[in-house]
């Protein structure tokens, strides 16, 4: 292709609305345009990236056996009340209305459509298991959609959907869909985690995140360094080992005046001691308006998913400074377990081994120390109820957990029965007995796997595209029109082309450096320069983007150079 020949407005300066490096470099690139907030078109460059992603995908996916489909991005409402989110998915679902004033929604993902698909055509067990998947646009309305392509309301996903007989099956397609998603991030490039995470909107028994590792990373993981063990923070696993002063004796409780200290350090400096020797009280409102009270040490803090999970509930909020003054009788910031009355109290696991603690008295302006569970207040459920952080100790060795921050580009969910029960989605099996099909789902980000790629390929003068996505393989560059140069480039870019090598040939008439320039934005991995210098030395310039390392090659040899360095 000949730059002369395609669309690729290339910008000289960094754009005002680019938040992190893939945002920006991709609208330099001449690569998406920005329509509205989160909403982009794909532009030549950008959209050759794209289908790059989608075919690695399709390969995967047909390789397991899952076969593509095209579901309709409308979805009527009565398919989403069945399964009860069409309230509970709340403002992210775009809704809309037809003439007839009929509720629809465009569709975030399309559980919903696909088991009413399978509850029509399947029948009998002999038709299982199926696995259906497709790449399409997705709608969410984001509440503040940033960063490009990251969290974007419309964009590019691939999901898919399993279908089995029994849990022994399920478990099978979860893996092997598992196992697609690791060759296909590895193919792409991609330097990725696969995290243990909480099921959230979609549901279902279990799931796992794959996170590309990148410092703009929305999402926080802890990993163990000497295992694969990996998970998203609100779902980590946190092992508690009591502490060596367990045969500290019991003290007498004591109230103590704290006046203006509603936070853990100023209690704590006001007293003379350290976080970990205060347990907060932290009250939540459920959905069904009651309050509870969850016990985190001082220094650490509560995870509200595992909360939640604990619960059955899917959300959870502080309570507002009313509800602590009724429930307390005290202002925000002196809450304490000691007298509660008709309230459940939960405690994380590391205060049960805790004695002779701080906690605020249920009174302004005062705490209690040397409070102790069980003598001085009752905990109803202790667990696993604050946020894994780095230094815990790992639950698969003898290693401290560390911490990364993470993209999520793809997601495989266990859905077992959540949506096929609702849904009356049955077969017959060998015996004639009805049951309902368990389920999987699985999710990929394609623009957004591109966006992260480049979060992990670039540097200060632009993108380096993993070879197998990048838009062009080589970047050929005359540097002056005299005819020999430009005889040569010719010759060269027909061999590329012959030997099946994607080739983009910079025909402009420019100047060397502004070729240069936007050869090093757009990111191919090979450039080619070629130039009245060296051909006098009867060679051209094989320049690597990534290494900046330059071979320099007889133009009858270059073919074969550059598809040694591509393989």
């Amino acid at each position: 292709m000949r730059t002369t020949q395609m669309f690729i407005p290339t910008l000289r300066e960094d754009p005002g609305e680019a938040e992190i490096v893939s945002h920006r470099l991709m609208l330099r690139a001449g690569m998406i345009r920005k329509v509205a907030a989160g909403i982009y078109s794909y532009l030549p460059l950008g959209l050759r990236v794209i289908r790059k992603v989608e075919q690695i995908i399709r390969e995967e996916m047909n390789q397991i056996g899952a076969q593509e489909v095209l579901l309709p991005m409308l979805s009527p409402a009565e398919l989403w009340k069945e399964t009860e989110r069409w309230d509970f998915y709340g403002k992210e679902l775009m809704r809309c209305q037809d003439r007839h004033d009929r509720d629809f929604c465009l569709g975030p993902t399309h559980e919903e459509i696909v088991t009413d698909l399978f509850r029509r055509e399947v029948r009998s067990y002999r038709q299982l298991p199926v696995t259906l998947y497709q790449i399409q646009t997705k709608f969410r309305d984001e509440i503040r959609p940033r960063f490009g392509l990251m969290r974007g309301r419309e964009f590019i996903m691939k999901d898919a959907y399993s279908f089995d007989q029994n849990e022994e099956d399920a478990q099978k397609s979860y893996n092997d869909m598992y196992q697609a998603y690791q060759r296909i991030f590895t193919r792409t490039g991609l330097h990725f985690r696969a995290v243990q995470a909480d099921t959230g909107l979609i549901g279902g028994s279990s799931s796992h995140e794959f996170m590309v590792l990148a410092n703009i990373g929305e999402e926080l993981i802890v990993f163990d360094p000497e295992s694969s063990y990996a998970a998203n923070v609100e779902r980590a696993e946190v092992v508690t080992s009591p502490p060596a002063s367990q045969d500290e004796p019991y003290h007498s409780l004591k109230k103590v005046n704290t006046p203006q200290t509603k936070t853990v350090t100023e209690v704590c400096q006001l007293l003379n001691t350290t976080a970990d020797h205060l347990v907060k009280t932290l009250l939540y409102t459920t959905p069904q308006g009651s309050i509870i009270a969850v016990l985190i040490r001082g220094d650490h803090q509560a995870n509200e998913i595992k909360i939640q999970r604990h619960l059955g509930i899917h959300d959870l909020t502080l309570a507002d400074s009313d509800s602590v003054q009724s429930v307390t009788g005290a202002p925000t910031g002196f809450s304490g377990p000691i007298g509660l009355k008709n309230v459940q109290i939960l405690a994380d696991q590391a205060v049960q081994h805790l004695k002779n603690y701080i906690v605020g008295a249920n009174e302004a302006d005062n705490h209690y120390i040397n409070a102790n569970h069980s003598r001085d207040f009752n905990i109803d459920v202790v667990g696993d109820f604050r946020q894994a952080e780095a230094g815990d100790q790992s639950p698969h060795s003898q290693a401290k957990l560390e911490t990364a921050r993470g993209i999520e580009v793809g997601h495989v969910f266990m859905l077992g029965t959540k949506y096929s029960e609702k849904m009356g989605a049955k077969f017959l099996d060998a015996q004639g007995e009805e049951h309902c099909a368990i389920m999987g789902c699985y999710g990929i980000g394609v623009g957004r796997a591109a966006a992260a790629a480049i979060e992990q390929n670039h540097d200060d003068r632009g993108i380096i595209w993993p070879i197998p996505i990048a838009p062009f393989h080589v970047h050929l560059l005359p540097v002056t029109t005299s005819e020999q140069v430009l005889e040569v480039t010719q010759t060269l870019y027909a061999a590329l082309e012959h030997a099946n090598v994607e080739v983009l040939l910079d025909d402009r008439n420019e100047r060397a450096g502004v070729k240069f320039n936007d050869a090093d934005l757009i990111g191919a991995p090979l450039q080619v320069i070629i130039g009245d210098k060296g051909l006098k030395q009867g060679t051209v310039d094989l320049k690597e983007r990534k290494t900046g390392e330059i071979t320099k090659v007889i133009p009858e040899e270059l073919v074969k150079h550059v598809l040694e360095k591509l393989s």
